[in-house]
């Protein structure tokens, strides 16, 4: 049937009706015709002629449909209806509103007619003057939308200030700035191409400062990577004459001990081997005071040497090397302070250096930090981090402005009271009814944050506070007064004391709580860390002046709540440094100390 395909579209016309065969018969004289057309032009005659060839057949003769080119014509019929029409439509793609059964793809949209057409159904647009006029568009859905529900005509103006279709009668429009939709598609077009382009460049610019940052970055971490190696080296270089002048050292000492103790085992062989004589003479001298007879005892006596049994003399014999001990914790001294002086003059110069790589480090964070302009764009999780990096302060307890029954930390990074209220001696700038302190620091620019560990607490005050209220001695927590206040009482219900109190439904406490302060935008937020969600935010905010972080570690709740208010530490660079160097300095001290 494929072969249907390669034929001319003449053979599939039936020379009656001069259309494609329906229901084809052949004659004996072989030609095709419609079984319709074939018994209607041999009804009325008394002979059966072939309307071709002019063969003539007996009357009676039987018509018969040929089944087999039937198919092929059938078949030829389905391609040239795809051929003529084009495409079977897909989804979302415009269909032909003229195609019945199976819908073809529409080829061009009428305007005047508000229909799309197939090749097939367009043609009497093509030829019939009538429809000379009409404006042929590229196939669009929805043509009803572009009517003018007012004066039932196509809305092809465009109106610049309303921005919104327009017919030529919409007289409501006359006195803005109108014109034609296709002049302005095709100019928003253009520029939207133009804009584009211009994206595409600055994100193909923006992809190459990436990858030069990324260079840097990857060049930096080399760097690090190589003073690292450099700085172990360097200390193992250090180490290593310390450990073998250690092991020169313990050797020398374990030989002269050895030596020692060799020459007291020869001095103390050689008195043990003399006070064996002196035991036998004193044995000899008891048997010869023990005679009765004079004469003999006399004789007995005279006769025992005279001379010492032992000569040496063992007061000045001592063992070598003695002498030389002191000598030694000279030595040993000196080394000390020379090396205390070249570890100090070395440490001043390393200290230099680490400064300088500090400075450069903190003016690119700054220069970073300017560049982050609208945290709202950023995820949760990484609008909190951005935060914690850029912003974070080390905050510490202000005493000057603390309840008297506040104690505190050394540090200055507690703070935990056993009584609420408090009656006593007025103390300027003390609060002098409730237990609250502020922070040390205030603030009238910028953007802060710090955080405040309470994950024993079951109560707290936590917020920032007008400059001005460092002077009163009583206050009203609303933010009238120059207060914003987040609180926490038996330990689940949050409470936000603006103009009024406002309870904050929450499903966990929060052990570790994060407070933002923007100055500019005037608001406060505060965070749950540990789930980096928002818990709170005043908005709106009327700081106007000077505003210090504000603090009370709650009532004691039946001795419920009685742990500190723990500020969680963030000492600056430079003081882990310096304590870092301290850490050297006590290890080394102690390493000599072991030595000597």
């Amino acid at each position: 049937m494929a072969s249907a395909l390669f034929l001319s579209e003449d053979q599939f016309l039936c020379s009656i009706c001069l259309d494609v065969f329906t229901e084809p018969v052949t004659i004996p004289c072989g030609h095709n015709f419609c079984k319709p057309c074939i018994t209607k032009h041999w009804g009325d005659k008394n002979h059966c002629y072939c309307p071709l060839c002019n063969e003539k057949f007996n009357k009676g003769l039987k018509l018969c449909v040929n089944v087999s080119f039937r198919e092929v014509v059938e078949n030829f019929k389905k391609h040239r209806v795809i051929s003529e029409n084009g495409i079977e439509v897909k989804p979302g793609e415009v269909p032909c509103d003229f195609c019945l059964g199976k819908k073809f793809k529409a080829y061009k949209t009428c305007l005047e007619c508000l229909a799309s057409f197939c090749k097939r159904h367009l043609e009497p647009h093509q030829v019939v003057s009538a429809f000379s006029r009409h404006q042929l568009t590229d196939p669009a859905h929805n043509q009803k939308d572009k009517i003018c529900k007012k004066h039932n005509r196509i809305s092809d103006l465009f109106c610049k200030k309303d921005l919104t279709r327009v017919c030529v009668l919409c007289t409501e429009h006359k006195a803005h700035d109108t014109v034609p939709l296709e002049k302005e598609y095709n100019e928003t077009k253009a520029q939207l191409e133009q804009k584009k382009l211009e994206v595409k460049a600055m994100i193909k610019e923006r992809q190459k400062k990436a990858q030069e940052i990324k260079d840097l970055v990857d060049t930096k971490r080399k760097e690090k990577d190589e003073a690292l190696a450099n700085s172990a080296h360097a200390f193992s270089t250090l180490v290593a004459p310390i450990q073998r002048s250690l092991t020169e050292l313990m050797s020398a000492i374990e030989q002269k001990q050895n030596a020692a103790e060799r020459q007291g085992d020869v001095l103390v062989k050689e008195l043990e081997s003399e006070i064996n004589v002196l035991h036998k003479s004193v044995t000899k001298l008891q048997q010869i005071s023990c005679s009765e007879d004079q004469v003999q005892l006399i004789t007995s006596f005279l006769s025992f040497p005279s001379t010492p049994l032992c000569t040496k003399n063992w007061s000045n014999v001592v063992i070598s090397g003695q002498p030389y001990v002191d000598d030694l914790k000279k030595a040993i001294v000196t080394m000390e302070v020379t090396l205390a002086k070249e570890l100090e003059e070395a440490g001043k110069e390393f200290r230099v250096c680490c400064s300088k790589i500090l400075a450069e480090e903190s003016d690119i964070v700054r220069k970073t930090e300017c560049q982050v302009v609208d945290l709202e764009t950023l995820p949760r999780g990484a609008k909190l981090d951005t935060i914690r990096q850029q912003y974070t302060v080390d905050m510490t307890f202000d005493p000057c402005t603390a309840n008297d029954l506040l104690i505190f930390s050394k540090d200055l990074k507690e703070v935990q009271t056993s009584h609420i209220y408090w009656c006593g001696n007025e103390v300027p700038q003390k609060f002098n009814r409730y237990a609250y302190v502020l922070g040390k620091k205030g603030f009238s620019e910028g953007r802060f944050y710090y955080e405040v560990q309470a994950a024993r607490k079951t109560g707290w005050d936590l917020g920032v506070v007008r400059g001005s209220m460092r002077w009163k001695k009583t206050h009203t927590l609303n933010p009238g007064n120059g207060v914003w206040i987040l609180r926490l009482r038996n330990n689940t219900k949050y409470t936000a004391l603006n103009h009024a109190a406002v309870k904050i439904p929450v499903a966990r406490k929060a052990e570790r709580v994060g407070v933002f302060v923007d100055y500019k935008k005037r608001s406060v937020s505060f965070y749950d860390v540990s789930t980096a969600t928002l818990i709170h935010s005043f908005t709106g905010c009327a700081f106007n002046e000077t505003i210090y972080p504000f603090f009370s570690p709650g009532p004691p709740e039946d001795g419920l709540n009685c742990a500190p208010l723990v500020l969680s530490p963030t000492k600056h660079s430079t003081e882990k440094l310096n304590e870092f160097f301290s850490l050297i300095a006590v290890v080394i001290a102690l390493v000599l100390f072991w030595i000597f």
